[in-house]
């Protein structure tokens, strides 16, 4: 069979599975549910060294261990994080505003997987699916093909090891484009979760189901005056050097103040980072960048001494990082764009504005909502960052590659981080299992209250009911009224029943006619209820809306003419 052909079909073949088995795992409960996520986590913790070395061997990214970290923290790390959710059946109720809210699973997951972080994608994307109910499908790339097979077919032995149904977890053998948007458009897949290149993105929005794509990231590392410079750059050279830079939230570039310059180089190189000249500048961005503007594989994951040697560089022997001082962004500085590997740009900005200004710059062009660090100990510099930069991730004093997950910070933990509407996503989060799960929503009538549970009912102590100002009050509706120019509307009266004629009386004096009450709130009639009697209003009595609608109900007012 043709391989486009065998791997439609199989796409067809796994999201049937899926699909069937997704309407048996609706019906688990909770505690079942959190056991099959238990137990698909320790599998893959007790398999990330293995399934780390396969990565670096299958790709060649990165290194081996810190893929180890990378599958430590998408098991274990997120499984801590989503554990005590609760994901099934009623998980919020609001007895005040009389709100049920219910979980409802979204169905057959469809997600693509990329080559940078295969093993760990793929196991955070596996928990937080079964986590709500939803089975899944992925699409791995072609370049890790193999070593993203093996993750989904542990986790899925684990999965049904511990109670959920075949076909839970699939993966396509056979990945092409052709298999690949059969998978994102097929009839039964609810979702798509997509993590890789802008195109791919753009594919997974464009066939028209829901879906949860990820922006790149172009990630400025901005130093400011005030900050603990060692700390910083230790910082910026750790993220920018886990893996080989091939996290998208890794630092691109190093943005700093000139008063603070020389200390800032000094320390650059103390941490084993090589300016680059001109010329090896010019030679590294002919490497570095396709002719189609796209990141040249062969660089990506790659460590500093084997990038140097494709550009013909010469660099001192133990160099972690590759540094270029440039003067711009954009097509004529190949480095100022993302590079997912041990190479950052270097800019000196006279203040910290000006620094402000080259971070938006960089995000411009091409890490627009992704994510931006910022090294300061002046909070209102670190909050101005915050409220002019366009990123949804903005990390203090720690390392973007790690923080921006929440490794290093107490962002949700996610190997998928969502860019907003500026990076052409649907959401700004890290994606957690509160994404994909649907809530259903019981509202009771505004006039209804909901009763207590009767455990508490029994020791909950009275509560004795505030008195009304009723001149307060009734001030307070004449203002609203006026403002909106309400009318009082008398309702409707049942026509007065037959009466048997009765024979005529000694004339006396008429009585007085009861006294109208100028305002009636909802106490008002609840209290009229216990008493079981009537409270008379006419056309100038100011009554509550609730109060009417409960009046009506239980027959309290008498309307006079």
């Amino acid at each position: 069979m043709d391989r486009d052909l065998e791997s439609i079909q199989q796409a067809r073949s796994l999201l049937d599975k899926a699909f069937q088995a997704q309407e048996r795992l609706s019906r688990f409960s909770q505690d079942q549910v959190d056991s099959v996520v238990r137990q698909m986590a320790e599998a893959g913790l007790g398999a990330a060294e293995k399934l780390a070395r396969m990565a670096v061997e299958e790709t060649g990214f990165g290194n081996v261990a810190d893929k180890i970290l990378k599958n430590k923290f998408g098991s274990e790390f997120v499984h801590e994080a989503i554990k005590d959710l609760r994901t099934v059946g009623i998980i919020r109720e609001d007895r005040k505003k009389g709100i049920l809210e219910i979980a409802s699973p979204v169905g057959v997951i469809a997600a693509i997987i990329p080559s940078t972080n295969p093993t760990s994608t793929t196991i955070n994307k596996a928990l937080i699916a079964l986590k709500g109910r939803n089975t899944i499908v992925f699409s791995p790339h072609p370049s890790a093909a193999g070593c993203i097979q093996e993750t989904s077919r542990l986790l899925s032995e684990a999965a049904v090891a511990a109670g959920a149904p075949e076909g839970s977890i699939g993966c396509l053998s056979r990945s092409t484009i052709e298999g690949t948007r059969e998978l994102m458009s097929h009839r039964t897949t609810a979702l798509i979760l997509a993590t890789g290149g802008h195109g791919l993105v753009k594919a997974a929005y464009s066939v028209g189901k829901p879906a949860f794509g990820v922006g790149p990231g172009n990630v400025p590392a901005y130093v400011e005056s005030s900050a603990d410079i060692p700390r910083a750059i230790q910082d910026i050279f750790t993220g920018k050097c886990f893996d080989n830079g091939t996290l998208c939230s890794s630092e691109q570039a190093i943005i700093t103040d000139a008063a603070i310059k020389d200390r800032v180089i000094e320390e650059i190189k103390h941490n084993r980072g090589h300016f680059l000249n001109e010329q090896e500048i010019q030679a590294l961005g002919r490497v570095v960048v396709t002719p189609k503007r796209t990141v040249n594989p062969k660089i990506v994951g790659k460590p500093a001494a084997t990038i140097a040697a494709l550009a013909g560089i010469r660099i001192p022997e133990g160099t972690r990082v590759l540094v270029a001082p440039l003067s711009g962004v954009g097509r004529d500085y190949p480095l100022s764009m993302e590079k997912l590997s041990p190479i950052l740009a270097f800019y000196v900005e006279k203040d910290w504005e000006a620094a402000c200004d080259r971070c938006i710059e960089l995000l411009n062009y091409g890490g627009l909502g992704h994510t931006l660090a910022i090294h300061s100990n002046n909070d209102e510099i670190i909050r101005q960052f915050g409220l002019q930069k366009p990123v949804f991730r903005i990390v203090v004093n720690t390392q973007a590659a790690l923080g921006a997950v929440g490794y290093t910070t107490r962002l949700f933990p996610s190997m998928t981080l969502g860019c907003g509407t500026l990076g052409g996503n649907i959401t700004s989060d890290n994606i957690s299992p509160f994404h994909l799960i649907n809530i259903k929503r019981v509202a009771y009538s505004r006039t209804q209250e909901l009763g207590e549970d009767s455990s508490q009912a029994a020791t909950a102590p009275q509560q004795q009911a505030t008195p009304v100002n009723r001149g307060e009050v009734s001030a307070l509706v004449d203002r609203l009224m006026a403002d909106r120019r309400l009318q009082f509307q008398r309702p409707p009266q049942p026509a007065p029943p037959p009466t048997r004629p009765t024979p005529p009386e000694t004339p006396t004096e008429p009585p007085e006619p009861p006294e109208p009450a100028s305002f009636v709130c909802e106490e008002d009639i609840r209290q009229a209820v216990k008493e079981d009697r009537k409270i008379h209003v006419n056309g100038k009595s100011i009554i509550t809306p609730a109060a009417r609608d409960l009046g009506n109900q239980k027959a309290v007012l008498v309307y006079l003419t």
